[in-house]
C-alpha cells in the first residue's frame, strides 16, 4: 500500500489525466460508468426482493455487498463516474495541475452521460426486459425511489456528502494499492458501508428513480428535486472531504515534493 502523500500524487496525476481524455472517450467511459453503477444497483434490487421475505432486514446487507461491483468494474476495467471525479480532478485542482475550467467542462460531460448511461439501464433492462416490472421487484423498486425523493433537500444534501465520502475514500485506497486484490477490497468495503447506511448517490438515483418512474411510482419532477441537492453534497463530500482534506493534510511531505513521476508536466 502507498503511503498517504504517494496515493495523493497519484490521485493529482489521474485527476490530470481525467481533464485530458477527448470528448469522444469521456463520452463511452461516461455512459459506462453510469450503466455499470445502475447494474450495481439493478442488483442490489433483485437480491433484496428475493431476500427481504425470509431475511428482513439483513437482506439489505447482503443487497449492499453486492452494489460495489459497479464501482470495481468502473475502477479495474474502465469508466468514468462523477462521484469519483469529483474527489480526484478536485484534487488536481487545489494541486493547481487542472484549471476551473477544466474542471467544470469534465464535471459536465461526465455527469450527462453518466446520467444517460443510468436511465438507458432503467429503461432497458429495468422495464423494457422486465426486471422492475415484476411484483416484488417492482414494489422494492418503487420503495427504495420513494425513500430518496422523500427527504428534503438538506436531508439529500447531507446525504450526498457522506455518500461522497465513501465513494472519494474507495477511490483513494484503490489508487493506493498495489495489487488488484487490493483494489478490489479498498473499492468494495467503503461502497459497500456507505450503501449499507443508506447514504444517497446522484448517478445511482438517477437509475432507480427513473426505474420507478417508468413503473408508474415516481415522477421526473421529483427526481429533479432530489438529483441537484445530492449532487452538491456528493460535490462536498468527494471534493472537500477527500481530494481537499487529503490535499492540504499531505501537499507537503517530502513524499509529495520530492517524487516527480507523477506529477503532470
Amino acid at each position: 500500500m502507498l503511503s498517504p502523500a504517494e496515493i495523493l500524487k497519484v490521485t493529482v496525476h489521474h485527476g490530470r489525466h481525467k481533464v485530458d481524455k477527448p470528448f469522444v472517450e469521456k463520452a463511452i467511459l461516461g455512459f459506462i460508468g453510469g450503466a455499470m453503477i445502475s447494474l450495481g444497483y439493478l442488483a442490489y434490487i433483485r437480491v433484496v426482493s428475493s431476500m427481504a421475505h425470509e431475511w428482513g432486514s439483513f437482506a439489505s446487507f447482503i443487497g449492499a455487498c453486492v452494489f460495489p461491483i459497479g464501482l470495481i468494474v468502473i475502477l479495474m476495467a474502465g469508466g468514468e463516474l462523477i462521484t469519483g471525479n469529483m474527489m480526484a480532478v478536485a484534487a488536481a485542482f487545489f494541486a493547481k495541475h487542472v484549471k476551473l475550467k477544466e474542471l467544470l467542462y469534465n464535471w459536465l460531460v461526465i455527469t450527462i452521460f453518466n446520467v444517460i448511461g443510468a436511465i438507458f439501464v432503467a429503461y432497458v433492462f429495468g422495464h423494457v426486459v422486465g426486471l422492475t416490472e415484476v411484483a416484488a421487484f417492482k414494489e422494492e423498486t418503487i420503495l427504495v425511489a420513494q425513500a430518496k425523493i422523500s427527504a428534503s433537500p438538506l436531508q439529500a444534501m447531507i446525504s450526498g456528502i457522506g455518500c461522497n465520502w465513501f465513494v472519494g475514500l474507495a477511490l483513494w485506497l484503490c489508487y493506493g494499492a498495489k495489487d488488484a486484490t487490493g483494489k478490489f477490497l479498498g473499492t468494495w468495503f467503503p461502497v459497500m458501508t456507505f450503501v449499507a447506511i443508506g447514504f444517497q448517490h446522484s448517478v445511482a438515483n438517477a437509475f432507480v428513480i427513473p426505474a420507478a418512474i417508468f413503473e408508474g411510482g415516481a415522477t421526473w419532477g421529483q427526481f429533479l428535486a432530489n438529483f441537484f441537492p445530492v449532487y452538491l453534497g456528493n460535490i462536498i463530500g468527494g471534493a472537500i472531504f477527500v481530494g481537499g482534506f487529503y490535499y492540504y493534510a499531505y501537499r507537503n511531505d517530502p513524499k509529495l515534493q520530492t517524487d516527480e513521476e507523477a506529477q503532470v508536466k
